[in-house]
């Protein structure tokens, strides 16, 4: 494997590029259990035949680092394309929402379960005990699915290749659940980028392409926001907090 061209750094891992493969390397405090977790994922979902990049190798580097070997997918994401070309960003934005719709179909029935990572999540909060509750009385009033949830579904995790096909990519947060829990994470993502006014026309869009109530979407921000919150990134809290709240947000 050759180390030497960097195409994207993270705050864990640094993605390189050897020939039609890409090479996933993670810090070296990221465990174990992690890494493998990211690549079973990913490897159940490509058995679900949806469009991502194949697994091709799970490897430990030389250095103690751990690293995931995957198919090359040659584009750019649909945050570049829509950086590049303002004027298509309304095109791209149904790109992105039917893509979703399509993911939202598949079955992968050894995922985890988003509920459960849910409640793990809200149990590692700061927030009190009487927030937890509440939080944890609406995740168990909302609908029980097991549709496919990516976890982190924005515009940098969609590749558009030069045949048009796309491919979804980044499976570190894959679970089983309520579609409406991950399009709730995907506006949230939006908000927290600052892009207010992409935020509400991608849920208008996606709200009318699944029909889909707006509502029904809103009562899962409460609890996305509190798992977002477990990640301690400073600049986040005062908004978060904002949104992990017992009132309702239709």
């Amino acid at each position: 494997m050759k180390l030497d061209k960097v195409i994207a750094e993270r705050n864990d891992k640094i993605i390189y590029r050897d020939g039609d493969k890409v090479i996933k390397v993670f810090d070296a405090n990221k465990a174990k259990s992690d890494v493998l977790n990211e690549a079973l994922n990913q490897a159940r979902v490509e058995e679900s035949g949806l469009k991502i990049p194949k697994i091709f190798d799970v490897t430990r580097l030389d250095d103690g680092r751990w690293a995931i070997v995957m198919d090359l997918i040659d584009g750019k994401t649909i945050a570049q394309l829509m950086d590049e070309n303002p004027d298509k960003s309304d095109k791209y934005l149904n790109t992105f929402v039917d893509l979703q719709i399509k993911m939202h179909e598949k079955k992968v029935p050894l995922l985890n379960k988003l509920k459960d990572k849910m409640t793990r999540k809200i149990s590692e909060t700061d927030f009190s005990a009487t927030v937890r509750y509440e939080l944890n009385v609406r995740l168990e009033s909302m609908p029980k699915h097991t549709k496919l949830c990516h976890g982190d579904y924005n515009p940098s995790n969609v590749i558009i290749t030069e045949n048009g096909d796309a491919y979804i990519i980044d499976w570190a947060h894959a679970t089983q659940g309520n579609a409406s829990a991950d399009v709730a994470r995907t506006y949230l993502l939006f908000r927290l980028a600052k892009k207010e006014d992409m935020a509400e026309k991608y849920l208008k869009l996606f709200c009318k392409k699944s029909d889909t109530a707006r509502q029904y979407v809103l009562k899962w921000l409460p609890i996305v926001a509190a798992s977002q919150s477990v990640k301690g990134k400073p600049e986040e809290k005062e908004f978060l907090s904002k949104w992990v709240d017992v009132v309702e947000y239709e």
